[in-house]
């Protein structure tokens, strides 16, 4: 096998503005990063954030170490170690080798690396043409975790010392700036600043509610089946799905309210449309699998990024997938259409808007584990898909963030703080009316009926 290695090239994914540019060169935090998040400010001010991250990238782009020590790892040894339990996200083989070395773990020495990131290697000494991989992840802050291709591996020597340069996948900056700019549309106003308004309530149908629920669960699932967007609605508990001991993964409670909302629409509501985005791979995955059980295949289906390694989905997602030419891709609009659920990670979900499907065309869209992302990437959903007639949920953790912003700027002057965060601590949601906001407590382990293998 020969890794698929998409090339985006050197030059940043958005033209920094010199002004603010020098600013971020010297450690000056922009102005208008010091100013109130209105709708007046909220383009320019997210725009300056994600300068800051374009900044890092373009700082650190082609770092390089030299006579480095590569090393072969099973993926194996870190699902076996607890520590590392949650470092496999997907039902990936055991039989996966990774490549594997060292890597300063002071921060200011050296690039700050995300899974798919990118990394080359060649023999020390030797002008040859760089082997190319991906980064899969980071353990202990400094061994970096990289999958290549066979080409590599046939020619892998222990005792040869390699040079590294490290690149940046732009992918994400990308459209993280295209919603930002989407994202100034006063029709969008309610959604990013909620007011109170009069609502028309809708009343649930006579529903059969799963008995799989406690009260306080049913109470979530029923105001959402009754809110009319916008303002988004919010359900704040813990994070949506759970590794447990045995290492299979759960959905938490807040997760059964969101799969048991995504049921009762399904069922009730025959014109329905439904997206769910949630950060991750591996919760999407879940979500996929545990809705499988109940709604046909043929009325599901579940994006992907293009990049994404097909050993990487588990095996009974792949019909749900669409894998043709060694990629992950979207059907046509027309076909694409016709799905009633379909289910993406925040970023993956702009190849839906690349299609051609246009804002209002779902009637519902879950923003699932809303805390663990930033505002712009949760906005590359929210921005392009939705529109007044969207109900939308946005679900959230408490003293949850995202762990992918690298500049110190962008890090200490909003880009952590979520578009569920925000939400909660604003006026409509902060005073906890069931209207427009459910707290689920935490009660332990979430209900055994909701396992998957």
């Amino acid at each position: 096998r020969h890794t698929k290695y998409i090339q985006k090239g050197s030059s940043p994914t958005h033209v920094i503005p010199e002004d603010i540019k020098e600013l971020i060169k010297e450690d000056i935090v922009p102005a208008v990063l010091k100013k109130p998040l209105s709708p007046l400010t909220y383009k320019d001010y997210f725009h300056a954030l994600l300068y800051a991250e374009d900044y890092y990238l373009e700082k650190w782009d082609g770092f390089k170490m030299k006579n480095v020590t590569l090393e072969l790892h099973k993926a194996a040894i870190y699902r076996q170690k607890g520590r590392y339990k949650n470092l496999i996200e997907s039902d990936e083989k055991d039989d996966k080798v990774f490549v594997a070395f060292k890597i300063d773990s002071i921060p200011e020495r050296r690039p700050f690396l995300l899974s798919r990131d990118f990394a080359s290697v060649r023999p020390s000494g030797r002008n040859i043409e760089p082997f190319q991989g991906i980064i899969y992840r980071v353990v202990k802050s400094n061994i970096v975790l990289v999958d290549f291709g066979q080409d590599f591996y046939s020619e892998y020597d222990p005792a040869c010392k390699y040079d590294v340069k490290f690149s940046f996948n732009r992918v994400c900056l990308k459209r993280a700036h295209q919603a930002i700019a989407v994202a100034s549309d006063p029709l969008l106003r309610n959604f990013l600043f909620p007011e109170r308004v009069p609502q028309i309530r809708l009343a649930p149908t006579q529903l059969s509610i799963s008995h799989k629920l406690d009260r306080e669960q049913v109470s979530a699932v029923l105001q959402i089946l009754s809110h009319k967007c916008p303002p988004p609605y919010l359900v704040e508990g813990p994070v949506s799905v759970t590794r447990m001991d045995d290492n299979t993964k759960r959905l938490s409670r807040s997760g059964a309210v969101v799969q048991e909302a995504v049921l009762q629409v399904y069922r009730t509501s025959p014109s329905c449309r439904i997206l769910i985005c949630a950060p991750l791979n591996s919760t999407c995955d879940v979500f996929t699998r545990s809705l499988k059980t109940q709604i046909p295949e043929s009325d599901m289906f579940r994006a992907n990024a293009a990049f994404r390694e097909l050993d990487g989905v588990p095996f009974d997602i792949l019909p749900s997938c669409l894998y043709e030419g060694e990629c992950f891709s979207c059907p046509p609009r027309v076909e694409i259409s016709k799905y009633k659920v379909i289910l993406s990670t925040f970023m993956s979900s702009f190849r839906l808007h690349d299609v051609g499907i246009v804002a209002g065309h779902f009637s519902h869209i879950f923003l699932v584990d809303a805390s663990s992302a930033t505002e712009p990437e949760t906005l590359v959903t929210l921005a392009n898909l939705a529109n007044e007639n969207t109900v939308v949920v946005v679900i959230g953790a408490p003293r949850n963030h995202s762990g992918w912003v690298r500049s110190t700027i962008a890090r200490y002057n909003g880009l952590l703080c979520s578009f569920f965060e925000r939400l909660r601590q604003s006026e409509l949601y902060n005073g906890l009316d069931p209207k427009f906001v459910t707290q689920l407590q935490e009660r332990g382990e979430p209900h055994r009926s909701f396992s998957f293998l």
